[in-house]
């Protein structure tokens, strides 16, 4: 399979290093179906690029995913999406999504969100990941 023409959307100014905005999108990409099993990532490089940040922040984020089982480093051809698993119970993954969303949720409340416009958001971004 071709690499996929995924954009990530970088923000150095977040309070959110890089190399970790990387691997919450693929996490978000893949969850919402957007990158299946046996697609391959944009290289090091093209990310690097046109993301405007240092080939190594993309690497250390790439090494994250491929050591947290979300995606295998193929010789000659890059970084492929492996199967998900789906391991473990329904409340243990409910444990693994509340931990990711749990800083998500402070940062709202440090910009002043109110719950209405969490939900405005969270629901946009459940529409765009809908297959």
């Amino acid at each position: 399979m071709d690499a996929q023409p995924c954009q990530f959307d970088i923000r150095p100014s977040a309070g959110t290093p890089i190399y970790l905005q990387v691997v919450e999108q693929v996490h978000a990409l893949v969850a919402g179906g957007r990158l299946r099993a046996g697609d391959l990532l944009p290289s090091v490089r093209q990310v690097a690029q046109a993301a405007d940040v240092n080939p190594m922040t993309v690497s250390k984020a790439y090494s994250r995913l491929e050591a947290e089982g979300v995606v295998e480093r193929v010789r000659g051809q890059g970084m492929r999406v492996l199967p998900t698993t789906g391991t473990g119970t329904a409340a243990e993954r409910q444990l693994q999504l509340r931990e990711l969303l749990a800083p998500a949720l402070h940062r709202a409340a440090q910009l002043g969100l109110t719950e209405k416009q969490l939900r405005h958001v969270i629901d946009a971004i459940l529409k765009e990941y809908q297959p």
